[in-house]
């Protein structure tokens, strides 16, 4: 019985180290994202290039309500 609970216990710990590298992942990749749009952004505003900026800021925008 000792043991079933011990093995119960390792397995939730596991599935929630488990979820919590997964979390931190998501955030690294979006943080990631969100930096190199905004570099594309600012270069976009640096060229002029309008229609590119809007469009980059509507996946900003898009990332950052997903």
């Amino acid at each position: 019985m000792e043991v079933f609970r011990i093995d119960k216990m390792n397995i939730q710990y596991e599935a929630m180290l488990g979820l919590t590298a997964e979390l931190i992942l998501d955030e690294s990749l979006r943080s990631y994202q969100r930096d190199k749009l905004q570099q594309a952004i600012d270069e976009s505003l640096a060229t002029g290039n309008e229609e590119q900026f809007y469009e980059l800021t509507k996946k900003l925008q898009q990332l950052e309500s997903s």
